[in-house]
């Protein structure tokens, strides 16, 4: 199975547009049947998670901050309890060939800057506007991107 990082806003909530969005990337995802790799907690975590969970295929995968797991979200296929707080950033984005950010703080910041170093591709919706990062507005640009960098 293909494996793709997905980061973003730790602190989006149902309703909004960045929770939604990443619901509805991670439906899509899990209908690829790809691996999806993320940080396991709140946020855009949660959300890709659960899409990816409601899709019925793939697997969402949690690389955590606790030895215990027990800050991962529900809708995870596996978890991965590093115990390594945010030192684990840079294992969420090495772990995907191909990294969708959206929306962000620092943290997110912190990942594109590891996924840019490793050399991976970066597509975001609404997140940092950082050189080397493809910027999208849709959905729809978004995945015609992964499409393309997956079949290369």
């Amino acid at each position: 199975m293909r494996q793709v990082s997905v980061i973003g806003a730790s602190r989006a909530k149902p309703g909004d547009d960045i929770y939604e969005f990443a619901y509805r990337l991670g439906l899509e995802l899990g209908k690829r049947n790809l691996v999806v790799i993320n940080g396991g907690r709140t946020g855009v975590m949660e959300a890709v998670s659960k899409g990816v969970r409601d899709s019925g295929k793939g697997l969402a995968v949690g690389i955590l901050t606790t030895y215990d797991g027990s800050d991962g979200n529900p809708y995870l296929h596996i978890k991965i309890n590093t115990g390594m707080n945010w030192n684990r950033n840079p294992v969420v984005v090495a772990s995907g060939e191909v990294v969708l950010a959206v929306g962000g703080h620092y943290g997110t910041l912190s990942e594109i800057a590891y996924a840019l170093i490793l050399g991976k591709p970066v597509i975001g919706y609404k997140t940092h506007k950082v050189e080397g990062v493809l910027q999208v507005d849709t959905l729809e640009e978004m995945l015609k991107l992964l499409d393309q960098f997956l079949e290369s």
